[in-house]
């Protein structure tokens, strides 16, 4: 039985809404309805009762009970007073209406009611019922009773014209009543409308658009800040998703660009197999540097987690960073440990340390002249690490830009580069408590400096 009754009820807000105030409605307008109708039949009920009685006691005035036998004084109206009159003395029938038959319906009635002391009133009768009602006029003896009778049927028709009139007048307020909420509710949700109908335009989270930015109710504000709330949250996965993409790309080209040379050279001519063994070293080698970085940026890019600590020694280190690189003929690359000190640790684990490391070397070897140098020495707060190339330097209009994902000072150069790298080893260096600074001070060319936790 519930699932006709679910698979008709509306399958719209407005619809379930419209429904549920016709309902309530209709229960409400029938209450009121059979309440008023009631009230009205009671009250005709008691209108005809007081025309009996109003009949009865000017009846009354006509009958003299002074005497043991009941006497009726005729009047010039006698003929109006007596019509539905019935006079008994005692038990003994006075005087009847002429046109009641002896015996029949009403007879019984009058009889049955003049049989009982007090005023009293009944109803006799099918399709055109009758009201009595009983007056005892007290005397010598028994005294004598007056009943009176009322044919109801004009009462009873004023109280089906007032059903009738009710029930039509529920039906219009009804009809009204569902028209006017339909019209309400549908007014009200045009917001939720609009926000629907924006959220099919934008089709990408990626818009800047807000569900609450406009004039809206309370709850639909309240709903367009949740929305929006919803909203920014996947904007921020997203825009997470794609920058770890674009660094997994932009760190992965390099170890595949070498996989992609070492099988072209190879391939070039016949080889020995020493010149085998070295390219498969070679090859094995940058996969194992692809397999490093994802599980580096991988591990970093996971909510929550915190990188997991370790140390480093600081001079091998830098040297397998510098080794994952191309470096060109014409420049020279120097690594040095201030103090000569082949110990130096760092708090980072080794391979998050190339993947920091890794990106500064990458922007020097771009943009150097002859020249890079690698430094890293002891501090007070733990490891320093300087990168300084004898480039052109970084132009001062765009500092404050250098480490924003995606930009470069001159994208038209001619040399590679997303504008990723430096973003991503100052990230990895914050994931760890440290940081990556560019010194404006310094020239001539540029020198970024890298300050990591201690050991």
């Amino acid at each position: 039985m519930t699932a006709p009754l679910a698979r008709l009820a509306p399958r719209t807000l407005r619809g379930r809404l419209s429904l549920a105030a016709f309902t309530s409605a209709a229960l409400l307008i029938t209450v009121l309805t059979v309440g008023f109708n009631a009230v009205a039949r009671q009250h005709l009920q008691h209108q005809a009762d007081d025309e009996l009685h109003a009949r009865a006691a000017a009846v009354a005035t006509t009958v003299d009970t002074s005497r043991a036998i009941v006497r009726v004084h005729e009047g010039t109206h006698d003929d109006l007073l007596d019509s539905n009159v019935w006079i008994y003395g005692g038990s003994r029938p006075v005087e009847r209406p002429p046109n009641a038959a002896t015996g029949g319906p009403l007879d019984r009635a009058a009889r049955t009611l003049a049989a009982t002391d007090g005023r009293r009133c009944a109803t006799t009768g099918g399709v055109r019922p009758v009201r009595l009602c009983a007056l005892h006029l007290p005397g010598r003896g028994a005294g004598a009773t007056v009943v009176t009778a009322l044919d109801l049927t004009p009462y009873q028709n004023s109280a089906d014209t007032l059903l009738f009139g009710s029930l039509a007048l529920d039906a219009v307020m009804l009809a009204c009543t569902y028209t006017l909420t339909r019209l309400a509710v549908g007014r009200a949700l045009r917001p939720v409308r609009a926000m629907t109908d924006q959220a099919t335009q934008w089709g990408a989270v990626a818009s800047g658009e807000r569900f609450g930015a406009g004039e809206l109710p309370a709850e639909l504000a309240r709903l367009g800040a949740s929305l929006d709330a919803l909203l920014d949250r996947i904007r921020t996965l997203l825009r997470h998703e794609r920058q770890l993409t674009a660094e997994l790309s932009h760190e992965l080209r390099t170890p595949l660009s070498r996989i992609i040379a070492e099988l072209d050279w190879w391939q070039a001519r016949p080889r020995t197999s020493a010149d085998t063994r070295a390219t498969h070293t070679t090859i094995a080698t940058a996969a194992a540097s692809m397999h490093t970085i994802c599980d580096t940026l991988l591990l970093d890019a996971r909510a929550g987690v915190p990188t997991t600590p370790g140390t480093t020694l600081m001079l091998p280190a830098l040297h397998r960073a510098v080794e994952q690189l191309d470096l060109p003929r014409h420049l020279s690359l120097t690594v040095t440990v201030v103090g000569q000190d082949p110990d130096l640790q760092a708090g980072v684990g080794s391979a998050l340390l190339e993947r920091i490391v890794g990106p500064l070397l990458a922007n020097s070897l771009r943009y150097a002249r002859s020249c890079v140098w690698v430094r890293a020495r002891s501090d007070a707060d733990g490891v320093l690490v300087d990168v300084t190339d004898d480039g052109p330097g970084v132009p001062p209009d765009f500092a404050a830009q250098l480490f924003v994902p995606g930009r470069r000072a001159t994208p038209g150069d001619g040399h590679d580069g997303a504008g990723l790298g430096l973003p991503l080893a100052r990230r990895l260096a914050r994931s760890v408590g440290g940081e990556v600074h560019y010194d404006e001070q310094h020239t001539p060319g540029a020198r970024f400096t890298v300050r990591l936790p201690p050991a």
